[in-house]
């Protein structure tokens, strides 16, 4: 079992695709699982299940939505390790934070508190250009390679990281192509804290600093220029206090790697042992560039990218591009006949039961000239989808001219609907389709080292000697689809409620309303508004009438304000009265 954790794409122009950490760990945004079942066949789905929300629980992630069968697929040849068990799943549009990252650093027996998992800082991992943690799970049978069953645990964390300059600033990132000077770095100017020591419960603990081939070729052709002599520097064991650049602490040892077909220089490893530096005495390796040092990575074959054509929300197409990286020159020595050379290319790939792939409009072109499928495309492996059931699966192997400079695979598809149900809450943005994957069988990402058994007792040079097949995958592609009018119901739903709260209001009022209370509510705020001078002239009046005299009834309020103006009335018509006498008086 593989899980990967990934922020970021990984760049294969600039930071190589033909070394083993391109072709190993560098992996798709998102998250990324495979497994291989040893169960029978009608338990596999069942134990992919309960493995993605074990997953899921543990790493505090969505893993358990790939347990739908709409989500994962079942590679029978073009994904390594091809498998009748295999199942294979992506979350491209999964977000990647430290709750991921906490539970991986668990697994570690000194978790992040000593050892070389101190410098895990982060703020710096996650503010680099790339970051993908990986965890791998392989179960062993007893006896094999004389050791007990058991399980084998492999976590490896690849980064890429931006050092500081002296300014101040970070080094921004390059555009693909660009050739820019090397800045110089350190371990404290990249994650801001130093090794101080190795962590107790491990056997072993080394910092390994490797020089690309690249890189040492440009250094030989720079101490050819400069000595004017083809002095073996390089390979030396004073390389490194080379003139080109200065490194702040001595190497324990030097490993250079054997020279093969697939490039003209070797790579070298300096090995620093932690166990040597103590919290006094920290190790804070760093490199200072002395000259300016410009090269570039040893890149894959082909170099493959992905895109969509056309336009709208109901059709589309596909399109991988393959071009040649010129590394032919290289590769071609291996074969006798150079008529017969052919480069074989195995593409993977998996799309959404709602994008509707009609596998029968495949095209291939080479070097932008259309040729048929069935001279380049030697195998091919087509699983169509169905609606809300399973995705559509395609695994091809090409095989294509050494010489070739380009080639573009399109197919089409149509965009299909979903229920307003099945739409994610930020539909309006698109939906992913996973990377497509493209390897290289022919063609091993490993490095040979000379015979010496404590290599042998590195787990990371035994990796880097592993023969892994190079592979890359390509962008993640985002299709826009059909969203209907989210706000429609919530204009329903509004409209419906205001009519509603309306009428049970209007009639909740007329039933519980009581009548009697209502009477003497208004009875008694009538009798508080008269006042004293309408209750003496009701009783003069009653007096003068010779009946009894009673309280003033409740009236209503029409009656009320009738008599007020009567009271009114009959005070200014008293007024002029008693004005009018007095005046004639």
């Amino acid at each position: 079992m593989e899980l990967s954790f990934t922020q970021g794409r990984w760049n294969y122009e600039r930071w190589g695709g033909f070394d083993p950490i391109a072709s190993s760990n560098a992996k798709p945004p998102g998250v990324e699982l495979w497994a291989v079942f040893d169960v029978p066949q009608h338990q596999v789905d069942a134990s992919w299940k309960n493995l993605t929300h074990t997953l899921s629980g543990l790493f505090c992630a969505s893993i358990n939505f790939l347990e739908s069968t709409s989500t994962y697929s079942a590679p029978e040849w073009s994904f390594p390790p091809a498998s009748g068990n295999l199942r294979y799943g992506t979350l491209p549009r999964e977000a990647v934070c430290t709750e991921n990252l906490t539970p991986w650093l668990k697994l570690l027996p000194c978790r992040d508190k000593a050892g070389l998992a101190v410098l895990l800082d982060r703020p710096s991992i996650y503010r680099g250009f790339y970051h993908s943690q990986r965890l791998h799970l392989t179960s062993t049978a007893s006896g094999s390679k004389g050791t007990d069953s058991g399980i084998i645990l492999k976590q490896a964390l690849t980064v890429v990281l931006q050092p500081i300059q002296p300014n101040g600033r970070r080094a921004s990132m390059d555009h693909a192509g660009e050739k820019r000077i090397q800045p110089s770095w350190s371990l404290s100017s990249i994650f801001g804290k130093q090794v101080r020591g190795r962590c107790v419960l491990a056997k072993s603990s080394n910092v390994y600093l490797q020089l690309d081939r690249g890189l040492v070729a440009e250094l030989k052709h720079i101490h050819k220029e400069n000595e004017k002599s083809v002095a073996n520097g390089l390979t030396s064991e004073n390389f490194w206090t080379y003139p080109s650049f200065e490194l702040s602490a001595s190497p324990d040892r030097i490993v250079i790697e054997e020279n093969s077909f697939h490039g003209k220089s070797s790579s070298i490893l300096y090995n620093f042992q932690v166990e040597k530096y103590t919290e006094s005495e920290p190790l804070d390796l760093g490199l200072t560039w002395k000259i300016p040092v410009v090269w570039s990575c040893q890149s894959a074959p082909l170099h493959s990218s992905r895109f969509l054509m056309g336009s709208g929300n109901e059709r589309g197409a596909i399109a991988i591009s393959l071009k040649s990286t010129q590394l032919w020159e290289g590769f071609m020595g291996a074969f006798d006949n150079n008529e017969r050379c052919e480069l074989q290319v195995d593409v993977f790939q998996v799309v959404p039961w709602y994008v509707k792939v009609y596998f029968h409009s495949l095209q291939v072109f080479i070097d932008q000239q259309p040729k048929a499928v069935s001279d380049v495309i030697e195998k091919i492996h087509v699983s169509p989808s169905k609606d809300k059931v399973s995705p559509g699966m395609m695994e091809m192997v090409l095989r294509l001219p050494c010489r070739v400079k380009s080639a573009a695979l399109t197919i089409e598809f149509d965009k299909g609907f979903l229920h307003i149900d099945e739409y994610p809450p930020d539909a309006n943005q698109g939906f992913d389709i996973p990377s497509a994957i493209i390897s290289f069988p022919n063609f091993h990402a490993s490095m040979f080292f000379l015979e010496d058994g404590s290599l042998n007792k590195s787990p990371l040079l035994s990796k880097f000697q592993e023969k892994s097949p190079v592979m890359s995958y390509t962008e993640v592609l985002l299709v826009p689809l059909t969203t209907p009018d989210f706000s429609m119901p919530y204009n329903v739903i509004t409209i419906t409620c205001t009519v509603f709260a309306l009428y049970f209001g209007s009639l909740l009022n007329v039933l519980r309303r009581r009548v009697a209370e209502e009477e003497r509510f208004l009875k008694d705020k009538a009798t508080k508004k008269t006042g004293q001078l309408p209750l003496l002239l009701s009783k003069l009046s009653a007096k003068l009438r010779g009946r009894p005299w009673e309280p003033p009834h409740s009236p209503p309020s029409s009656s009320s304000f009738i008599s007020s103006k009567l009271v009114f009335k009959v005070i200014l018509v008293a007024g002029l009265a008693v004005g009018w006498q007095y005046y004639f008086s």
